[in-house]
Parts: structure tokens; sequence; C-alpha cells
């Protein structure tokens, strides 16, 4: 049935139906094939086919012999298996056993049996690396066996699958077992070395020996031997230092969780020590240092925790404040407690909980070196996150500080196996492929990657040490400056910056990227040599000088029209100037010209329109200038002194405007030119509300300043780049002008068809205007377009000057401070302040972790609502966006302002809201009542509570509208004429037993009574009445129900027989509207605690209609209580 060979020596085992073991010699098979040598005597004995000893086998072959034959099992052997590195055989077979053998090399024998399979045994093997059996089976299950103690440890099942085979991975802590329909591959136990550190030394545990790794020497040494205790047959799980007593706390999973105290030796002689004395050990699932001489030991079946001293005598025990799963150090005298939806600061000495975080299933906690953050994450993806109404699993990375308030939450894909803490305050951890960071802001990234998955003990420098899945101290090389460069910044160390660009080589998209999105591109821009992104990070660091410098290189007319907009915005008229002269935008020009009073350039303009043919043009800069009589030369080469003989003959007053341009502003002599030339001799009629249309004149002509700018330094990394820009190239210095830049800046007019005098020599800096085609008399005249008139600005400092001789001065926007929704969001646990900061995202993920919410629909309007009345909005210009106001609410025992927002939601109103719907129920308004229930259920969400009481009070007013949304939603069902009879009083009977007002429910046990009896359940309308008068109702519904008993005194019975029974306890399911009586399995809401049957486990709730049925939440918080 199987056959294998010894991994070292030259044996063959085979296991037969033969019900034997046999183990063959195979020495001769391989001698046979070797180099030949000289016969050895023992060969001749053995096996030499012409010498004493021969012993040939059937078909006589003596190159392998039976050496041993095995013979114990009942049935036929399926499998058997040497050892790696004893002389040891284990055998299953189908009499269900399985054998352990011995051998020597003389004789094999039975070493004894392991029972407990109930079907054949298909393979049985070793352990490569642990004293452990591994055996599959037809009875569906895995069994591993203790070597040594002959017991069974665990065993795995498998529901419909019988396993046949099994195999151990060559390196690997991995096996594979072959079923019916496929193969499973799994682990045994933990890869993950049991460590603690405690400054430069490592104490961790390999091969069932604690040892000692120093970082600052390099020297490894064994320290004590573990053997004899429970964690020498496991795989210990947790190693707890303590420095003062040079101690260790070992816990392991060994009889359902041990934990074991040892001294350590304190003379460190490179031998490991055996474990002296009584080893003191104690059931917990586990232990942590909590003081000098203290240590806590959870017990997760009581869920108490039990503080004892160093001679493993109790000091004092309590009760976990919940379900606690773990423990791990808190700092002096505090435990962290985890939970499955959170984890708590607890105070030992005081027992009081310190702070709380919502994070689920940590499984690591790892403190920083200097114990003032703490991460916080689960390998196996237990953190809840909400996305289109549904919960998934993700791994998460938490930093917290040591009050345990969170600092950032990051999400990973795949399972975070460990971390470390730089020396600087960085977070370096590593999952299966990679190893990366994580700022305590929340910025991550990716270090390296890595083949193996490794276990991180320190990070120093650019040094990450680190243990491997075989227990061996590892030292990897990264570089680190990219986090030390992001937290620089973050830090605003910037000399640390400085440094680190000049000595590092940080380059790529991510990082170019990482800078825009923080607000430094000025810092960008030092990265960057690609032209077009040059442009983008200038501009939008307001660097105007590099931006026109590549905006030249471009030479794109979006280029030039995105530099002109952020010129406008600084006030740069000059850059500006020079951007509308690239893209010879000339309205834009002339507009430019007007509002800085350079009436020399407009008139330019002016005289550029007219060569350029464009009357508009003219028209508008002899507005600009108030030059009346270029307009009306203008109006009369277009026509408009024509038509006035038609305007008389239709008796209109409206004259041409040639003719009303000169009329009105006084030329009398052009003005009867123009009726000559018309023929008219009569004056036509003019409008006497006519207004001259000259603008004023400027005050002071300043065409070569800016406009006035907020004067503020150029930034650190502008200025401290300064003297790089003058001893060497940087790739951030702007590029020089020189005088052919601006040789086609004003390339104003190119048409060809004009016929004027074009012997004009251009000068530098305007042959845009000398080109046009003016005759070089007017320009060189002193009148026309002379350099000395036009004056188009150099480049800053100057043609040939560098920018980096220029006072560095340059618009830097201020930076904004933080918001103050950014303080409610860090300082609340109250979904309704993060809405009202705004942050949707993590309030709903809060009332997710709290209350369950999976379906935020039905919220919407609350959630404007709470969004809207936050803030207060004051109205200024219509240019400029209203200015917001933060409205806050005062907090208990202040009588002023709080920090956090106002509400509009709080106990008064919903109270208010109640009494409506009380009102509206009484009044039989039931559809209209069950609307306003579930507006106040909904509203408690968000209600929030200034003090105790009405925290209490909003519990109270959440038990009253479930109950009666779960009573009207029956009501409603049995008016619906589609229901039959019998369900009709089964309903009115379930509404009986809802908790109401004593007025209402009166109300309900009388429609009760009457649907009773009118289907002639009398028995059940008796009931109904009895209870009615109980109450002590009106005088009316009291007769009435008297009335009915006497009709039912002589005929009490049901004609129609009810799934109820006002005798024993129920509560009604809020889908199928059925009782749950006592000791029946019941589901709760995780909101509003509705009960539900189990098979309803998962699905929406009928009564709140936004929680879960099934799932549990962390309990809804109304008042606050300190930060996230």
């Amino acid at each position: 049935m199987s056959a294998v060979f010894h991994p070292k020596d030259d044996l063959v085992l085979s296991a037969s139906l033969d019900q034997t073991i046999r183990v063959w010699d195979i020495s001769g098979l391989r001698k046979k094939h070797a180099t030949p040598q000289a016969m050895q005597f023992e060969d001749i004995h053995r096996g030499n086919p012409s010498g004493p000893g021969t012993n040939p086998d059937m078909f006589g072959n003596t190159d392998v012999v039976v050496k041993y034959v095995l013979e114990g099992h009942d049935r036929g052997v399926n499998w058997a298996s040497f050892h790696p590195s004893l002389p040891l055989i284990v055998s299953g077979s189908d009499d269900r056993q399985i054998k352990l053998w011995r051998y020597n090399e003389t004789r094999a024998w039975e070493v004894d049996t392991l029972r407990g399979h109930y079907n054949n045994v298909s393979t049985v093997i070793f352990h490569p690396r642990q004293e452990l059996v591994l055996s599959a089976s037809e009875d569906k299950t895995i069994s591993v066996w203790d070597m040594n103690k002959r017991t069974r440890l665990n065993t795995f099942r498998q529901e419909h699958d019988r396993f046949w085979t099994l195999c151990a991975h060559p390196e690997l802590n991995l096996f594979a077992a072959g079923h019916d329909n496929g193969f499973t591959v799994f682990k045994l136990e933990r890869e993950r070395p049991a460590q603690s550190m405690y400054q430069n030394q490592l104490f961790y545990i390999k091969d069932k020996i604690v040892r000692l790794h120093d970082f600052s020497t390099s020297n490894d040494i064994p320290l004590l031997s573990i053997k004899k205790g429970a964690a020498g047959g496991t795989v210990p799980r947790t190693l707890s230092y303590n420095p003062a007593e040079h101690s260790v706390l070992i816990c392991s999973a060994a009889d359902g969780g041990t934990y074991e105290l040892y001294t350590l030796p304190k003379d460190m002689t490179g031998d490991a020590r055996e474990s002296s004395g009584d080893i003191k050990k104690g059931a917990g699932n586990a232990a942590v240092f909590v003081g000098r001489n203290r240590f806590a030991v959870l017990n997760k079946q009581t869920q108490q925790i039990v503080i004892k001293d160093l001679a493993n005598q109790p000091t004092k025990s309590f009760k976990t404040p919940g379900l606690v799963n773990d423990i791990f150090h808190g700092g002096s005298k505090n435990l962290i407690l985890v939970t499955p939806t959170s984890v708590i600061l607890f105070d030992t000495e005081l027992r009081t909980v310190v702070g709380e975080l919502n994070v689920a299933g940590v499984r690591y906690a790892v403190w920083s070196p200097d114990q003032s953050m703490v991460a916080l994450f689960s390998k196996n993806g237990n953190v809840q996150e909400l996305m289109l109404g549904l919960m998934r699993l993700v791994p998460a990375l938490v930093i917290a500080s040591k009050q345990l308030e969170q600092l950032c939450l990051i999400h990973e894909t795949i399972r975070i196996k460990s971390g470390a803490w730089d020396e600087i305050g960085i977070f370096v951890y590593s999952t299966q492929n990679h190893i990366k960071y994580v700022l305590p802001q929340g910025d991550v990234g990716i270090i390296r990657t890595v083949e193996q998955p490794i276990y991180l003990t320190k990070v120093k420098g650019k040094s990450l040490y680190c243990l491997d899945r075989d227990g061996k101290i590892r030292v990897i090389m990264i570089d680190p400056s990219e986090y030390r460069f992001k937290l620089a910044l973050v830090r605003r160390n910037y000399d640390e910056v400085l440094h680190i660009i000049r000595t590092s080589n940080l380059v790529g998209q991510s990082i170019i990227a990482y800078l825009q999105k923080k607000g430094y591109p000025e810092v960008a821009l030092h990265f960057v040599k690609e032209t077009k992104t040059r442009f983008e990070l200038a501009l939008q660091c307001g660097n105007l000088e590099v931006a026109e410098e590549m905006a030249k290189v471009l030479e794109r007319e979006e280029c030039w029209n995105m530099l002109g907009q952020e010129a406008l915005r600084q006030g740069n008229q000059k850059v500006l100037e020079r951007a509308l002269q690239r893209v010879k935008n000339y309205d834009r020009l002339s507009f430019l010209y007007l509002i800085t009073g350079n009436t020399d350039n407009l008139k330019k303009m002016q005289k550029i329109a007219e060569l350029r043919g464009d009357m508009m043009s003219r028209y508008h800069n002899s507005l600009y200038l108030g030059d009346i009589d270029e307009q009306v030369r203008l109006l009369k080469e277009v026509g408009q002194c024509e038509g006035f003989e038609m305007n008389a003959r239709l008796n209109k007053t409206v004259a041409p405007l040639a003719y009303l341009a000169a009329k009105t502003h006084g030329l009398e002599e052009e003005a009867a030119e123009i009726l000559q030339a018309a023929g008219l001799v009569h004056e036509p009629k003019i409008p006497g509300n006519g207004e001259l249309l000259k603008p004023p004149a400027p005050i002071l002509k300043q065409p070569e300043l800016n406009w006035p700018q907020l004067t503020i330094t150029r930034g650190f990394f502008e200025g401290g780049y300064v003297a790089t820009e003058q001893v060497g190239a940087s790739i951030a210095a702007p590029v020089p002008l020189a005088d052919a830049a601006l040789d086609d800046v004003g390339d104003w007019d190119n048409d060809d068809d004009l016929d004027l005098d074009t012997g004009v020599v251009p000068t530098k800096g305007v042959k845009a205007f000398a080109g046009a085609g003016v005759p070089s008399e007017e320009i060189n005249g002193g009148e026309g377009w002379e350099d000395d008139e036009l004056d188009l600005p150099d480049p800053a400092g100057g043609a040939t000057g560098h920018v980096g001789s220029s006072p560095i001065e340059a618009y830097t926007p201020p930076t904004a401070g933080p918001s103050p929704g950014d303080s409610w969001v860090r300082n609340s646990q109250l979904a309704a302040d993060h809405i009202a900061a705004g942050s949707f995202e993590t309030a709903m993920q809060l009332l997710n972790r709290q209350a369950g919410i999976v379906n935020f629909g039905p919220l919407k309007p609350q959630f404007m609502s709470i969004f809207q009345s936050a803030k207060a909005y004051l109205s200024c210009t219509p240019s400029v966006l209203p200015l917001s106001i933060a409205l806050l609410r005062a907090q208990e025992g202040n009588s002023g302002r709080g920090t956090l927002p106002f509400q509009i939601m709080t106990v008064s109103n919903v109270i208010g809201k109640l009494q409506e719907a009380y009102t509206a129920t009484a009044g039989g308004k039931f559809s209209q009542a069950l609307d306003l229930f579930i507006s106040i259920i909904h509203s408690l969400l968000f209600t929030v509570a200034l003090k105790r009481s009405e925290a209490e009070e909003i519990q109270q007013l959440l038990v009253i509208a479930r109950e009666y949304i779960l009573g009207l939603k029956l009501e409603l069902s049995r008016r619906d004429s589609a229901t039959e009879p019998k369900r009709v009083i089964e309903l009115a009977a379930y509404f009986t037993h809802c908790q109401l007002q004593p007025l209402h429910l009166q109300l309900v046990l009388s429609s009760a009574m009457t649907a009773a009896y009118k289907y002639r359940n009398f028995d059940t309308a008796c009931q109904f009445a009895r209870r009615l008068l109980e109450m002590g109702p009106s005088q009316a519904m009291g007769a009435k129900a008297r009335k009915l008993l006497a009709a039912c005194e002589n005929n009490q019975t049901d004609e129609i027989s009810l799934d109820y029974n006002q005798h024993n306890p129920f509560v009604v399911c809020g889908k199928s509207h059925t009782p749950i009586y006592r000791g029946s399995p019941v589901t709760t809401c995780s909101f509003c605690s509705a009960s539900y049957k189990p098979e309803y486990k998962g699905q929406l709730c009928a009564i709140c209609g936004v929680g879960a049925i099934g799932i549990s939440g962390t309990g809804l918080k109304s008042i606050n209580e300190g930060g996230r």
C-alpha cells in the first residue's frame, strides 16, 4: 500500500495488506551502481553472490534484502513512515490503530499503540520538526498525537469527505491532506516566535530555549531551557519580560491556556541552563507584567483578571468590564483589554476604564519606545468596514496615543504580520509580501518587498532587525529617506527636509503627488524636470518666474492663459501683460491698460486696431481714451451718418450715431458737416438725457508698478535653495531670458495686404508694434510707437540678469488653520457631531459599530438637517462666499459655550414629537402615528444628551417607540381586508401585550374584545374584558365589558383555535408577527432590540428599518464622554 525511503540511511519501508511492515536494506543496490572499489570483508559475508552469506530472493536478486518484518496489526496496513531523525517507525492500518515501532541494528519491536479513529487509518506521518504524529482516516478526521504522552492533542474534521493521504512540506510549516473532493493545505502551530523587546535586547524563544540577542554587540546567548514546562510541549504564544527582576512570563495554549514564570540566570555563560526548582505556573489564557513585582492573568472562562506577585500568589482579582478575549501591557499599572468590538485601557489599581477605542479584533499591541503611542493591529481581518450598506472584514492598523485616542486608522488588504517602531516615531510593519511604514498622521508607504513573511523586532537607522519563521535573527537594509522626508514635512522640520533633498534620490510620481496633496508644490518643484509638470507646479505654488519660463518652452496658448490668470490673481500686471501679448488678446490688453491708467499704451492699442482693421476694437479704445474725434470719425467710416431722410419720413427722433456723438459732445462744426452731407436743413430732435461718454482721467500713472500685493517672504524651501541656485545649476532655477526671447511677443499684425511703409527698424522688445506697418517717421518722432513710449517690461531681474539675484519675495497664500469640523470629529464619539462636521463616512461607521446600522437611506433627512443646522452663514458681497460660523452647544457643568456643535435633536424635541404620536394613536390615526414613531426612533440615533438623566430618557424613549411601532403594525395588518378571521383575533391579542400607555392599552383591549366576540371566540373575549375592567376604564367602556361578560357567562368557548396563550410569557416576532414564548430561541435587532425568530438573523429589522437582526454592537452613545 505504501513504500518510502529513509531520509538518511539506505532503507526502504513498505506497508502491505498482508498485515506486515517490512524494512528493506538497499545498500547493496547503491554500492552496485557506485564506483568500483576493493571488496570489503563485511560485503563478502553479507551479499556477495559468490561468497558465503549469499541469500538471493526468488528472482535471484540479492541487491535488496529484508532487514526486519514487523507484525502486530490485525488487518491490512495502509501506510508506514520513518522518523526524520530517530530510529522510529509509525504505521496505520485498517484495524483503526496507529502503532509506533523502534529498531536498531539487529531487531525492531513495537513500542505503543494509539487508538481513537473510528474507521480505517489511511496515512500516518511524523512531524518533521516536533515530537508529534499526524494521521488521516476514512472517519473524515485528521488527528494530531503527542508522541511522548501517547495522547491525541487535536482533531480536525471534514463533514463530508474522507481523508486518504497526508504529507509535510520539506521546509515550510505546511501540511497537505487529500480527501474525496480535493485537498487541504494547513498549518499546525504558530510561526510567530514569542518575543519581547527591552531597550537594545531581544528576548525570544527558539527550540524551547529562551534566548537573548543584544543588538549593540550582535551577541546571541541561550539563557534557559523550558522543555520541562508546559510550554515545552507546544509553541509558546507570548513572552513578557520584567527588567526589574530579570524574569519572563511565557503563555501557551497547553491544557486550555497556561502561563509559566521563569527567573533568568544573571550570569550569561553561553550554555542554556535548565529551569531549577518548581516552575511557577497556573491556568490562564494570557499573562503580562503590570509592575515591578506584579503580573496580571486573564481567565477567559470566568472573565476574571487576577493580579499575582512573583511568588505566584494572588493579591487581588476583579471581573472584567465586559467580554475580554486578550490582555496586553498598557503602561505602569495599566492593562489593554481586548473585547470583540473595542480595546479598553484599564487601571488595575483604581479598577476604572481610562480610555476606550472602537476597533474590533485586535491581535497585537506594540508600544513606541517612549510609551507615547501604541499600534494596534488585527492579523486576521476583524475590523468592520461599511460599504454600500454591507459589512466586510478587513485587516486594519490603528495608531493611538497612550490614552487610547485614535490618531489614524489604516486598512490593509492582506494580513499584517508584525510591526516595530522606528527611533523617530514611525511605525514600520510587515505583511505577507511587503514592509510598509505609517506616520502617526496616517500617511502610508511601501519600503520594500519580501519573499517570505518576517517578524519585525527593531528598526534603527537603515537596519531593520527581524526574526524569520525558523527563529533566526536577520538584518535587512532599508532606505528610510521617504518616510523621514514625510515626517520632517509633517513636523515642519525644514532643515531636515532640505538635507534629505540634497543627499537622497527621492524621485517618482508618488513623492510628487504626495507633496502636491500635502500643499508643498514648491518642494515638488525641486524634483521635477519635465516641462509641463514644472509649469503646473510653478503655478500651484505661485512661482510666476518659473511658470513663465516653462510657458515660453511649451509655447501653448492654454499655458499662457493659465499664466495670465495666476498673474491676475496675484496682481502682477507685468506678467499678465506679457501673457496677453503672447496670445494676442487685444481686448483684454486694452482693458488692462485702462484700469492701470496706461494711456500711452492705450493710444498704441488704438493705432494697432486701426492697422488690423478691427472697427469694434478701435471704438472701444477711443471710448477708453475719451477721444471723441476718433469716435466720430470711426462712426462716419462705418456708415453711421446716413439714414436721416428715412428717419425724417418716419418721424423718428433717433439720429445716426455719428451725428449724435458730435452733437452731444459739442462738436457743432462736425455735426453741421454731417447734416450737410446728408442733405438736411433742419436739425433732428436730440434726446435731452444724453451724457458724455468720457472716462475719468487717471490721477496717478504708474504703469511700471504691479498692483498692491500681500507682502509675504518667499517660502522656506525657495529661500533655502537660493544659495544652491547661485552656486550651481538647480533644476528649480529659472532660465535667464535672452534678447531673442521676446522676438515674437508682439506679432500683432500679419496682414500683408496693407499698403503701408514697412521701413522701420524694430527695437528690442517691440517688434510687434514696429512690424505692424507704422510709418517710421511716427515711430522716430516721439509720438508713435517708440520703445520708450511702449516700455514693454523686461523679465524679472532684466533680460540677462539671474533671477536668484533679485530680492526673494513672492506671494505665498496664508496657511489655513484647523477647521471646527476637524475638532468635532476628533473630540466626539457621537455620530451627530460627525454629521455636523460633514464627515458622513465616519458617522456611518460609528453608527454601524455602536448600533449595527446597515441601512442609511431612511436617515438621509436627519443627516441633512443636522449638517445644515450646525453653522450659521453670513452673506458678504456677491462675489465672495458667505462666512460660515460654527454654532456650539453648552456641555454639562459648563454654562458657557463648549467645543462641540449645536444639535437640533434634543430630548425635549423628541418628547414633543412623542406627544403628537400619542395624540394620533388615541385618535385612531394609525398610519400617521406609525410615521411619527418611526421618525422618533430614527431621531434617537442622533439625539444628544447633555446630562446622564437625559441619556437614560433616550433609552426609555427607544423602548416606547419600538413597542408602539410593533403594535401599530399589528393593528394595520389586522385591519387589512385580506386578513383571515383567525389572524384578526391573533393580531389583536398580540397587540394587547405591547408596552403601551394605560389609556392606549384600554383602547387596544376594547378592540380585541370586540374582535374576539365578533368571531364567536367568547372565552378569549372574556379574558380581554376582565383585563380591561382591572385597569379601571371609563364608564362607557366598563359598561361594555361587563355587558359582554354577562352575555358570555354561560358559553365561554372559542370557535377558532388560536396560537395564543396569555399565561405563557412571550414576545412578538417583528417579521412574522407570531409569538416567541419563553425558552424559545430568539434574536434581536442591533439597534432597537426588537425580537425575532432565529431564521431572520442577518436581515433588516422591520421595526426600525435601519438595524440588522442578530448583529451585535458596542452600544449607542448619546452623551459624549471624551475623544475618539
